[in-house]
């Protein structure tokens, strides 16, 4: 199955292309633009197509990355992702920022221990989850202090990984998004942003004008 992944929850606007069936990634593509996610989603996708010589009606599933990360680009994805599954009649997963970092840092060290991913949320808050060595979560995403992230660490006697952690930018690897897709069953619901609190940006109140 050729499998097309998205992400647009950070810094990057990404998409890759994968054969599930020869476990082989096809092309990636990754553009580090911060904003205007939704200016440039289309294009990456069509280079990712294109550089895997791939038609978009040959793709089988789609795999979006749903976050937590940036709130309106996770939102560009998610409805690209949705977009794209309805209209090729396709199936179509989510996959997590903090499991994605979780692969890509077993990826890279080789550790077979558990692993708490750690994002910077802002407002002296962390993403943080738990992993297995195998890449299984632990317990579920959660918006935690400093002190409930280390706590946690030491509960599941798991190292440390994460933007919290290394002081990084969030970026994540499209072919690991790919894999990870395409390795998930789809389950028949639609992938849905993964927030695990409000948006920064709040509406003003006291402003409206009363409805005749």
């Amino acid at each position: 199955m050729i499998v097309l992944a998205i992400d647009t929850a950070s810094i990057d606007c990404s998409a890759a292309v994968f054969d599930s069936a020869a476990g082989k990634l096809l092309s990636a593509v990754s553009e580090e633009i911060g904003k205007g996610h939704a200016e440039r989603l289309m294009a990456v996708i069509d280079q990712a197509l294109d550089e895997a010589e791939v038609a978009l009606d040959q793709v089988g599933k789609i795999a979006v990355v749903i976050g937590p990360g940036s709130f309106t680009g996770i939102r560009v994805g998610v409805a690209a992702a949705r977009g794209f599954a309805l209209s090729l009649g396709t199936e179509c997963v989510g996959v997590s920022t903090l499991e994605t970092l979780a692969a890509m840092h077993h990826a890279v060290s080789g550790d077979a221990k558990p692993v708490v991913i750690a994002m910077d949320a802002k407002r002296e808050e962390i993403y943080a989850q738990a992993f297995a060595a195998d890449g299984s979560s632990l317990g579920e995403p959660a918006a935690l202090s400093a002190e409930d992230v280390e706590r946690l660490a030491v509960s599941a006697s798991a190292d440390l990984f994460g933007s919290w952690v290394t002081k990084s930018q969030d970026r994540f690897d499209i072919g690991i998004v790919a894999r990870l897709g395409a390795a998930r069953k789809a389950d028949g619901s639609r992938p849905k942003p993964l927030y695990l609190r409000g948006p920064d940006a709040k509406p003003q109140t006291g402003f409206a004008l009363a409805r005749v």
